[in-house]
């Protein structure tokens, strides 16, 4: 089957030329390959940006069969965990930072589930029957580790389970900031998870004196994790019955968001929310308010002719 761009979901001939290498070779024997990687690739994003079922794919792609065989295989077998974290080291090299990061943020966000079956709970304090991602981003939002559970798991043993995967693959990590959520216990099962070490927990508390709404130091980014996600219509609910699958999702969104940056199309969605971005950096540091200035004005026009690794927020790796 012919590879053209027949979707804006399907990757374009830069974007595949810097996944191409990160695939797993064909294994040799058996039947003849039929459909190129690069279509079944397509099919996944489609899917995953779209929000349809698997069996409702257009038949200008791959059979769904086809698709989520691929899909399931490289859940197992780990080839989206190992394509996501190349993509990662690469985009924090652009941004001339450490493949270690010594910052994260972690944060949870409770999603509606559909009719499959699989782990489901009730969120008592968003008050929604579903389940919950758990993830750990870096100062640029990216993706460094991330547990989905029912929904009634609660964020600081969510938080316990997400660290406990991830904490050995960053060595180099030092400061975690969390909402008020995670203040308690916590804070202490960090800083005993390397005891002579750097690393612990650290609160970014909402001011009480402030009314409505107002970008938080370093909480912003994670927000803006989770807005990137929603923005692929399958993340909109959790409609996958494995956890696995769930998660591989998250990673197969964050890996269409840094393709686009290796092949020179990076944008936090458009220059619009660059300049939006960048006025959030900016309040957030100072701690004022996010009503526009003319400074604000001026920040957002010269976002927008900014190189990627410029428009980075100068904040610790």
């Amino acid at each position: 089957m012919p590879s053209t761009s027949r979707y804006p979901s399907d990757l374009t001939d830069a974007e595949w030329a810097v996944i191409k290498p990160l695939l797993p070779k064909p294994k040799t024997g058996g039947r003849p390959i039929q459909y190129c990687r690069r279509d079944i690739l397509n099919g996944a994003r489609y899917l995953l940006r779209s929000g349809c079922a698997w069996r409702m794919l257009p038949q200008d792609l791959p059979p769904w069969g086809i698709v989520y065989h691929y899909f399931r295989t490289w859940t197992r077998d780990g080839t989206w965990q190992h394509i996501h974290d190349q993509l990662r080291t690469q985009v924090r090299q652009q941004h001339a930072k450490h493949a270690q990061p010594t910052a994260a943020i972690v944060d949870s966000q409770t999603v509606k589930v559909g009719e499959q079956g699989g782990p489901c709970g009730y969120d008592a304090g968003k008050k929604i029957k579903g389940r919950k991602r758990h993830v750990l981003v870096d100062t640029l939002g990216l993706l460094l580790g991330v547990v989905v559970t029912a929904a009634s798991v609660q964020d600081r043993d969510g938080a316990k389970t997400l660290l406990t995967r991830v904490l050995g693959w960053w060595r180099r990590l030092q400061v975690i900031w969390a909402d008020g959520g995670y203040a308690g216990q916590l804070a202490v099962w960090v800083k005993a998870q390397r005891p002579f070490g750097k690393l612990h927990l650290e609160i970014v508390r909402r001011d009480a004196a402030v009314v409505g709404f107002a970008v938080l130091p370093k909480r912003w980014i994670v927000e803006r994790t989770f807005a990137w996600l929603y923005k692929c219509r399958r993340l909109a609910r959790d409609y996958e019955q494995l956890t696995a699958h769930s998660e591989a999702m998250i990673q197969l969104a964050m890996i269409g968001l840094m393709v686009r940056s290796d092949s020179g199309r990076w944008s936090s969605s458009s220059s619009r929310v660059r300049g939006f971005v960048a006025i959030c950096a900016r309040r957030a540091w100072t701690g004022s308010s996010c009503a526009p200035t003319t400074m604000d004005t001026k920040i957002s026009r010269t976002a927008k002719n900014m190189s990627p690794a410029s428009r980075a927020p100068s904040i610790r790796s």
